[in-house]
C-alpha cells in the first residue's frame, strides 16, 4: 500500500503512537513533521552529493522519502521496542504537563537533577512522597515519550501565581517558561548563521565510497541534538570520532541493553570511533586540540560559554587546524536571553510555538526539536564543508533547538480521523495506524529501510547514484 500524505506516513511509520503515548491512543502531530524532516535529508543529500563532486566523484543523483524521515524520527523508540533484552519498558498516559498557575498561565518546567526538582515542589509545600513518585516519568519522558505525574503536582502548581512560580524555580534552579498560544516563532532566525574562520584547506580527494568518505569529523556531544548530528555525517560516510568522558557515556549504560550497551546510544552512535578524555583537564583539552588537528570538523554542544572558558573555540581551533569547520548545536542562540533557561526540547516547543499548533496547546513528548536540532546542525557542517571546498575557508557554524524549530512548518493541521476495522485502528483511506513498533519492525513494507541485528535500527535514509 502506498502512504500518500503525511497523515498516511505518521501513522504507518509510528509517529501517531509515540507521539500518541502521552494520551494513551495513536494522535496525529499538528504539524508535518515527517515532511519537514524529509526536506532536512533531501538538503543533506543534495550537499553531500555535490561536496563528493567537488572532490571527483560522479554523483547524478540522490533519493529519499518522507516514510524513511518518519523511522528516523522514532528510530530510538523503535530500537527499544525490538532490543533483545528482556527489560520492560515502562509508559503510561495520565496527568502531564503543561502546568498551569493560579492566573491561568500554562507553563513548562524542567531540571536535569533531582535535587532541583525536589526544592521546586518542596517551595511549593508538595508532598514528599508526590514529589518522589513524578521524579522517574519526568526524568524518562524523552526517552518515554509519556509523562504521567501525581495529579497532586500538577493541582499544586494552581495554587500559586505565576510570579511565584517563577521565584520558586529561580531559588531552586530550575527553569520555567509559559507555553505560547501562537504558533509563530517570538523571533525569527536563520537555521543555521555561518562565520568565516581563519585559514584555509580543502578535503582529501574523494576516493570511493560514500559521498563524505575521507571526511574526518571530531564530536564531543551527550543527549540526542548533537549525536544525531553526528550520527547523519557518518551514515554519510564521515569517519565520526566522538570524544567520551573517562568511562564512556553515561547513557552507554542505561536500558534497554543491545548487545553490550544501551539500545538508545546505539541507534544515534553506533559506527563511530570513540576515545575518552577528560576535557576537565589540562592535558585533556590539549589531547583534543590535537585530535581536531587532523579534522575537517568539529561538532560539540556544550553549554553556552564552556568552549570560550575552556579555550576551546572556533577561533581557537581554528588556528590549530586552519580551515576547520566548527559547529555549535546549542538550545537558544542566537537569541539574546541575558540568563537563558536550559535549552531543552520541551521549553523551546513552549517557547517557541511549535506547541501551539497541538489541540491540547502542549509539547508533544516525541522530542521534535531535539531531532531536528541534530539534522539541521548537519546541514550547516554540510554547507560549510562544501563551501570550503569551493573557496577554502572554514567556517564556524552556529543552530540550535529554537532555530530547528523554525524549519518546522507552522501551518496547523487537523487531527487524524482514526476508523476501527477488523479489530486494528486505520485511516479513513485503510492505511492502517501503528501501534506496535515491533510490528512495525516485521511490516515487509519497509524491509529495506531497516536494519536488523540485535534491535532494529533506521538504515541511512539516501539512495545515490
Amino acid at each position: 500500500m502506498a502512504l500518500r500524505d503525511e497523515s498516511a506516513v505518521q501513522a504507518a511509520c509510528g509517529i501517531m503512537h509515540v507521539h500518541g503515548r502521552a494520551s494513551g491512543s495513536p494522535r496525529r502531530l499538528g504539524v508535518d513533521y515527517a515532511s519537514a524532516v524529509a526536506g532536512v535529508l533531501a538538503a543533506h543529500g543534495m550537499l553531500a552529493a555535490e561536496l563528493a563532486r567537488a572532490r571527483g566523484a560522479r554523483v547524478e543523483s540522490v533519493r529519499t522519502s518522507v516514510a524513511q524521515a518518519a523511522l528516523l524520527a522514532v528510530g530510538q523508540h523503535l530500537a527499544v521496542a525490538t532490543t533483545d533484552d528482556d527489560w520492560g519498558e515502562r509508559w503510561a498516559c495520565g496527568p502531564r504537563p503543561p502546568f498551569r498557575s493560579q492566573d491561568g498561565i500554562r507553563f513548562e518546567l524542567e531540571t536535569l537533577n533531582p535535587e532541583g526538582w525536589q526544592r521546586f515542589w518542596n517551595h511549593l509545600g508538595a508532598e514528599p512522597a508526590d514529589v518522589a513518585a513524578g521524579w522517574w516519568p519526568f526524568q524518562q519522558r524523552f526517552a518515554t515519550a509519556s509523562c504521567a505525574l501525581p495529579e497532586s503536582l500538577l493541582s499544586r502548581t494552581r495554587r500559586f501565581p505565576f510570579r511565584d512560580l517563577l521565584k520558586a524555580a529561580g531559588q531552586a534552579e530550575v527553569s520555567v517558561l509559559p507555553v505560547r498560544d501562537e504558533p509563530g516563532q517570538p523571533t525569527r532566525v536563520p537555521a543555521c548563521t555561518f562565520r568565516d574562520l581563519p585559514g584555509s584547506s580543502r578535503a582529501r580527494p574523494w576516493t570511493g565510497g560514500e559521498p563524505l568518505d575521507g571526511i574526518v569529523v571530531v564530536e564531543s556531544t551527550r543527549r540526542i541534538q548533537g549525536p544525531m548530528a553526528g550520527h547523519v555525517l557518518r551514515m554519510l560516510g564521515a569517519e565520526v570520532i566522538r570524544v567520551e568522558p573517562p568511562g564512556g557515556d553515561p547513557m552507554r549504560g542505561i536500558p534497554p541493553i543491545s548487545g553490550d550497551r544501551s539500545a538508545r546510544f546505539r541507534v544515534l552512535n553506533d559506527g563511530k570511533r570513540v576515545t575518552e578524555i577528560d576535557l576537565k583537564t589540562a592535558a585533556g583539552r590539549e589531547e583534543l586540540r590535537e585530535l581536531v588537528a587532523g579534522a575537517d570538523a568539529f561538532v560539540h554542544n556544550w553549554a553556552p560559554g564552556r568552549a570560550e572558558r575552556d579555550g576551546l573555540d572556533a577561533d581557537e581551533l581554528a588556528r590549530v587546524r586552519p580551515g576547520l569547520v566548527h559547529a555549535w548545536a546549542s538550545g537558544w542562540a542566537p537569541l539574546p536571553w541575558p540568563d537563558p533557561p536550559l535549552g531543552t526540547d520541551f521549553l523551546v516547543q513552549a517557547h517557541s510555538g511549535l506547541a501551539a499548533t497541538e489541540p491540547d496547546r502542549a509539547p508533544s513528548l516525541m522530542t521534535l526539536t531535539d531531532i531536528m536540532g541534530g539534522l539541521v546542525c548537519a546541514a550547516g557542517v554540510l554547507a560549510a564543508l562544501l563551501r570550503r571546498e569551493r573557496t577554502g575557508l572554514g567556517a564556524r557554524v552556529d543552530s540550535s533547538l529554537y532555530s530547528a524549530a523554525g524549519v518546522i512548518p507552522r501551518s496547523p493541521a487537523g487531527p487524524a480521523r482514526l476508523l476501527e476495522r477488523d479489530g486494528r485502528m486505520v485511516l479513513p483511506d485503510g492505511t492502517p495506524v501503528c501501534t506496535d513498533l515491533r510490528e512495525l519492525a516485521a511490516d515487509p513494507r519497509f524491509k529495506r529501510a531497516l536494519n536488523h541485528t540485535t534491535h532494529v535500527s533506521p538504515q541511512p535514509p539516501w539512495e545515490f547514484a
